[in-house]
């Protein structure tokens, strides 16, 4: 692409620079080339940038008082964000469509003649894929399974039947969409466990990102949503009749029970667990291993904006750090009461008492 057409899809301002000079990549600072181009926000990193090899940078306005000739030098507020939407924009597509030998797609599968599906996928019957969607190697695509526009399953996906993807969605490695919600009814005579009807949906909405071995449990009689923007980092649990998002993070080894709901913007960091029937409201930050019990609703208000909650139960971090402080002084002082007793004198015993325990 030339950054004209960069500069028209993503704004920004050029400062200095050809309209016309071609940007082929994107790169780090230190393995940039002439038409790839690269970002800096840090003072050291400007400095850097703008000794490289990089014939196109994005920086902050003012960034620098004057810039070397012969780079293409782009100002706007967000370079982190620009450099990454001007990424999705140069990256090479694949010119890789149809469909690979081994891979079986059901007769009555509605399959756009511009998608790609891998060697030994599977495709079943009644399932609908859109233009642009890349169906990776040994995956799995159900029944009845709807897959918008754009969308990239990895290898070795399963989507179980009936679950409905929306366009650019992508979806790593190892995953597992729609499967059954831990759901059971306990007999509370003999003991034994019957499995509730797992007959529900699992809806992912655009642009939603799925890390590897995720796995997103359908709904019971209702449906699992997640909403526009949302991205899973790998090995996240979703139980069913839950709603994400939109443009929630989840990030590795997070637990979300069923028939929880997670705010807009919400973040939640690594092995966050949330018990079933919770709410968490929008732009929530729960700090890593932060918990939530069943049934709980926690929300910024009464907060400061930017409060990050911590701990279980999770509680804002200030909070978790002040009792943490008292306790540590509980212990000092305990352990500098015990020196000052005497050796191997029982405590009770010197203050006239005898414990008959």
């Amino acid at each position: 692409m030339i950054l004209q057409e960069l500069l028209d899809e993503i704004g920004g301002n050029l400062v200095q620079g050809d309209l016309e000079w071609i940007v082929d990549g994107v790169s780090s600072i230190e393995k940039a080339s002439a038409f790839d181009l690269a970002f800096a926000e840090s003072e050291t990193a400007v400095a850097e940038a703008l000794k490289s090899n990089a014939g196109t940078i994005v920086l902050k306005a003012g960034a620098a008082k004057e810039y070397p000739r012969g780079k293409c030098i782009i100002e706007t507020s967000q370079p982190k964000l620009w450099f990454a939407k001007a990424a999705k924009l140069v990256r090479k597509p694949s010119l890789s469509i149809g469909i690979a030998p081994g891979a079986v797609v059901a007769p009555d599968a509605k399959v756009d003649p511009a998608v790609f599906v891998g060697s030994n996928a599977v495709v079943g019957s009644h399932a609908w894929i859109g233009a642009g969607s890349r169906i990776g190697a040994g995956a799995i695509v159900g029944e009845f399974v709807k897959i918008g526009h754009e969308c990239t399953i990895y290898p070795r996906v399963v989507i179980y039947p009936g679950v409905t993807l929306g366009d650019r969605v992508v979806v790593h490695a190892g995953a597992v969409l729609g499967a059954d919600g831990f759901g059971y009814v306990r007999d509370v005579e003999t003991g034994a466990y019957t499995h509730f009807p797992q007959q529900g949906t699992l809806v992912i909405e655009d642009d939603v990102e799925i890390g590897a071995n995720t796995t997103i449990d359908r709904g019971a009689l209702k449906e699992t949503r997640i909403r526009r923007g949302t991205k899973m980092d790998n090995l996240v649990h979703v139980g069913h009749n839950c709603e994400v998002g939109p443009d929630a993070i989840l990030v590795a080894l997070t637990g979300i029970s069923g028939s929880s709901t997670i705010g807009k913007g919400a973040v939640l960091a690594g092995q966050v667990g949330i018990g079933d029937h919770v709410h968490v409201g929008e732009g929530v930050t729960l700090g890593g291993q932060s918990g939530v019990f069943n049934g709980k609703t926690i929300t910024n208000e009464g907060h400061k904006p930017g409060t990050v909650m911590f701990g279980t139960p999770a509680r804002p971090l200030k909070q978790v750090l002040r009792e943490q402080a008292t306790l540590s002084r509980l212990a000092k002082s305990r352990e500098r009461g015990n020196k000052g007793t005497k050796t191997g004198a029982d405590p009770d015993q010197e203050q006239g008492t005898t414990n008959r325990d």
